[in-house]
């Protein structure tokens, strides 16, 4: 059931997912020890730092699988750079 709210809130946008993953639960708390993170994550890289909340374990933190969601998300937000910028040519 959480995997579909997931994907649907994704779908509308990464931002969107990631305030509301914020507001509501408290994932991005166990991921980030302070506010400053996940608040530049929101603004510069907000699928990596999607991806993160979602792989992060509270004991052994990232790993693994864990990491090929994070690099997915880094690929996202560099594609989406990439393609704003060759948009405007």
């Amino acid at each position: 059931m959480g995997c579909c709210i997931f994907a649907a809130m994704a779908a509308i946008g990464p931002r969107v997912a990631l305030v509301i993953t914020w507001l509501f639960t408290n994932l991005v708390d166990r991921a980030f020890t302070g506010v400053l993170l996940p608040l530049l994550g929101l603004v510069f890289l907000p699928w990596t730092t999607l991806g993160f909340v979602f792989a992060y374990a509270p004991v052994a933190g990232v790993r693994g699988i864990g990491w090929l969601v994070v690099l997915l998300g880094l690929l996202m937000d560099l594609s989406s750079y990439g393609g704003g910028a060759r948009a405007r040519r």
